[in-house]
């Protein structure tokens, strides 16, 4: 085996390699050192990439731009209407009503899984720190209220944000990676919801009372707990803002069975594969929403445009890191440093899914972030995703998810947020919420692999 491998590798190989490791690198220092937006170090980056591996300036040029539009294009719309549905259910009091009905309805001791499920649901059309900012008061006031420890109810509230971040659409990270490897988002979203609810309970619910036990001095600085988590304001039902948030999981899980239980032909499956596809689900959430949502807190149309417009500045960055990761994906794919990782992942028989984790792994734990380690990640392995069949592309697109996750630490912007909403030290908030990412992404590496076997 290692003679073959030998014999294959070039000259070329090794310096597509060392380019790869140096714009990794590049991209590292920029973000961490130079404290530079990641736009701009996925941008240089791609440069020295391309320059480094031997690639004409032109075709260098192109490429980046290529997989700029391709990723926005495909990817852009989803997260611009998601922002749109998580805003509407902001605003109009549809999160508290979810929060409240749910709380109300638990005990003592299901305190915690209701604070999962809560995240979960919450997590589902918004992004992590959208979705977190809102938690806080309700996590802060709950265990003021109750005598629990802190991290006891936060805990698994950030493993349910965490686990939706990561490995579930409509969020940014899962779709570009599913993109970018062209994958069935229905059938990515079903493995995702899979995968996600064992592994919110071991990170969330579980391991926040080990948590608890490890820093059992975590108290939230007092400025930060409200008075009260409910408005006396008119606000949505909770059927209906269950439904709204729920309506396009259904329509592209609908997609998802119908591509596999259907004949192409059937005009059921042409309908549900219309009303399935990500962009129309989205949109038709949406589009509920400012019904079920907008006119029952009592909106007027001015109120309504001003909550969808207002939704679109916060994710202008967001939209900037994934185009620009899809760039330096296409960099990486035209210079041929995917095909030179296949050909060792095939040398080496290793697990594409374990080869997908570990990239996203190593890019996390450098950059910081989550969503340039999925899109990195996916670029880096997406020639072995060209031999997959559909559900396989599907979990290799989970595992990127999942190693995107692991131990979170002093370059994530997340960690910072955690360690001042919940009032820890450096040490406290790597005792519990660095811990808590590692887990997620251990236990979800753990479902996934076992289930690319069975398939």
């Amino acid at each position: 085996m290692t003679t073959t491998l030998a014999a294959a590798w070039t000259g070329h190989d090794t310096r597509l390699i060392g380019a790869t490791v140096l714009a990794i690198a590049v991209i590292v220092v920029l973000i961490t050192k130079a404290k530079q937006h990641p736009f701009l170090a996925l941008i240089l980056g791609s440069g020295v990439l391309g320059l480094v591996g031997g690639m004409p300036v032109d075709k260098l040029i192109k490429s980046f731009s290529s997989g700029v539009g391709s990723t926005v294009a495909s990817v852009g719309v989803l997260i611009a209407l998601g922002a749109m549905l998580g805003k509407l259910l902001a605003d109009s009091g549809g999160a508290d009503q979810i929060v409240d009905t749910i709380l109300r309805r638990s005990g003592d001791r299901a305190l915690p899984w209701a604070m999962a499920l809560v995240a979960a649901l919450i997590g589902l059309p918004m992004f992590f720190e959208i979705g977190l900012v809102m938690l806080i008061p309700v996590i802060l006031l709950v265990a003021k209220r109750t005598g629990k420890p802190l991290l006891m109810l936060g805990i698994p509230a950030l493993a349910g944000l965490s686990v939706l971040h990561g490995l579930v659409p409509p969020h940014p990270g899962p779709l570009a990676a599913a993109g970018a490897l062209n994958a069935n988002v229905g059938l990515t979203l079903a493995f995702g919801l899979l995968v996600a609810i064992p592994t919110v309970i071991i990170a969330g619910p579980l391991f926040g009372r080990l948590a608890a036990k490890m820093v059992p001095d975590a108290v939230a600085p007092e400025r930060l707990v409200p008075e009260s988590s409910s408005s006396d304001g008119r606000r949505p039902g909770f059927l209906a803002t269950l439904s709204t948030v729920l309506l396009p999981v259904v329509l592209m899980m609908g997609k998802a069975l119908a591509d596999i239980l259907l004949a192409k032909e059937n005009h059921l499956r042409r309908v549900l594969d219309f009303i399935g596809d990500p962009l129309v689900a989205l949109l038709a959430a949406v589009l509920l929403g400012m019904l079920t949502l907008g006119k029952s807190a009592g909106f007027t149309r001015d109120k309504l445009s001003s909550t969808v417009a207002d939704s679109l500045p916060p994710i202008a960055g967001i939209l900037l890191i994934v185009g620009a990761g899809g760039g330096f994906k296409q960099t990486l794919v035209d210079a041929g440093v995917g095909n030179v990782i296949t050909s060792l992942a095939t040398g080496a028989n290793l697990s594409p899914l374990l080869l997908g984790w570990l990239v996203a792994v190593a890019i996390r734990l450098a950059t910081g972030s989550a969503t340039v380690a999925t899109v990195s990640a996916a670029g880096i392995v997406a020639p072995l995703a060209a031999t997959m069949d559909p559900s396989h592309s599907a979990l290799l697109v989970l595992a990127i998810g999942a190693g995107s996750l692991f131990f979170s630490h002093v370059n994530d912007a997340g960690f910072w947020l955690v360690k001042e909403y919940f009032g820890l030290s450096v040490g406290q908030t790597l005792k519990s919420w660095s811990i808590m990412e590692t887990v997620i992404s251990v236990v979800a590496i753990a479902l996934i692999l076992p289930l690319g076997a069975l398939l």
